[in-house]
């Protein structure tokens, strides 16, 4: 297994920064390229949905510090194949516009169709918070999810996350948002060991 600085690495996935220049090669898109800056083959998914990336590269032009919360690759090491994307859509910030946001990191995920339902957004969800924690002392947590999003639902509410509010996305409509506090919720605290 070939690991890279910054790589977080799970049991069975590797979370891998994208970057600036993997994003740009892949917004172009140039594929070829991405991968070989990135040591694997983008996912034809990545390049199909491109706005996480245009986010994150609208993020890091604006805010460089905002690197090491940008777009990871979920790769899974048995395959060495890229299968999901997670990242967070800012660093946590303080004051915020709502109090749920006050030194929260909101988070997205994303596993590609035929590696769902097999626990890998879990994995990647919780070893993301545990890098925050570490990192930065951030235990506050926000997800955003689609009422129909039945899955997704599930694991953030499974993970301990509580219903904080409801928002119109401009993009994705109607969002469920979902706090977790981990230093505040119970059972939290076993999540992040």
């Amino acid at each position: 297994m070939l690991t890279v600085p910054g790589d977080i690495v799970t049991p069975r996935l590797i979370l891998r920064l994208l970057g600036t220049a993997v994003t740009q090669a892949c917004l172009v898109p140039d594929p070829a390229t991405a991968g070989q800056l990135l040591g694997i083959p983008v996912s034809t998914e990545l390049l199909d949905a491109p706005n996480a990336l245009a986010h994150d590269l609208r993020q890091l032009q604006q805010d460089a510090a905002y690197a090491p919360w940008a777009s990871r690759a979920i790769i899974l090491k048995a395959e060495m194949k890229m299968i999901g994307l997670i990242r967070f859509h800012s660093r946590p910030s303080s004051p915020a516009e709502k109090f749920y946001r006050e030194n929260a990191a909101e988070m997205g995920y994303e596993i590609y169709p035929g590696y769902q339902r097999r626990g890998y957004a879990r994995e990647a969800i919780t070893s993301v918070m545990q890098w925050a924690l570490e990192t930065s002392g951030i235990h506050r947590f926000i997800a955003s999810v689609a009422p129909e999003n039945i899955a997704s639902l599930s694991l953030v509410q499974g993970l301990g996350f509580m219903k904080v509010d409801e928002v119109v996305d401009e993009t994705d409509g109607l969002e469920y948002v979902f706090l977790l506090d981990t230093h505040g919720n119970t059972g939290a605290g076993s999540l992040l060991c």
